[in-house]
């Protein structure tokens, strides 16, 4: 990583991320990624699984002024680079790069917020009931979360895991 470079979102081609990697390492570029871990139904079972946190976009480091940047749009596996109005590279700000590195691992893991409360806003990211938008009931030491989920018509209080959620916004009144 060079701390003068900006970071650029690139769109992949589908199931490309793999070879966008190689091949933009190869080219000398820095490469981010961040993932996150996901139930997925297989064959009636669920399966963990790793998938990128931003399907279908990697982060490229280089300096978007003096590097001749048409060139990453041919990068095998890249479709194309995200570009402003002015079609010159969107820079992504240097705050939400920190901040989305300082929340992974060395392996590109994202990590979600160590501590949930009663009353904040989760979503649901893997398992049976994935993308459903609801709050913490209680929250105990263990990492179980109570929840309420609207099943057919009815209120059902429910577990999940904290590794199962990812906190919204702020608490909800």
């Amino acid at each position: 990583m060079h701390p003068d470079f900006e970071w650029c979102a690139a769109q992949l081609k589908p199931n490309a991320l793999s070879i966008a990697e190689r091949h933009l390492s190869r080219q000398g570029f820095t490469t981010f990624c961040p993932k996150r871990r996901e139930d997925q139904r297989r064959g009636g079972k669920f399966v963990k699984q790793t998938v990128p946190l931003f399907p279908g976009y990697i982060f490229v480091q280089f300096d978007a002024q003096a590097f001749a940047w048409r060139a990453l749009n041919s990068t095998r596996g890249l479709s194309r680079l995200i570009t402003d109005t002015k079609g010159r590279p969107a820079v992504m700000p240097g705050e939400f790069m920190s901040a989305m590195m300082a929340r992974c691992t060395k392996d590109g893991l994202f990590t979600t917020p160590d501590s949930f409360a009663a009353g904040d806003k989760i979503r649901i990211v893997s398992g049976p009931f994935a993308d459903t938008i609801t709050r913490i009931e209680a929250a105990d030491r263990q990492g179980r979360l109570e929840i309420l989920l609207d099943i057919m018509g009815q209120a059902v209080r429910t577990h999940v895991p904290a590794s199962a959620v990812e906190k919204i916004n702020a608490r909800v009144d």
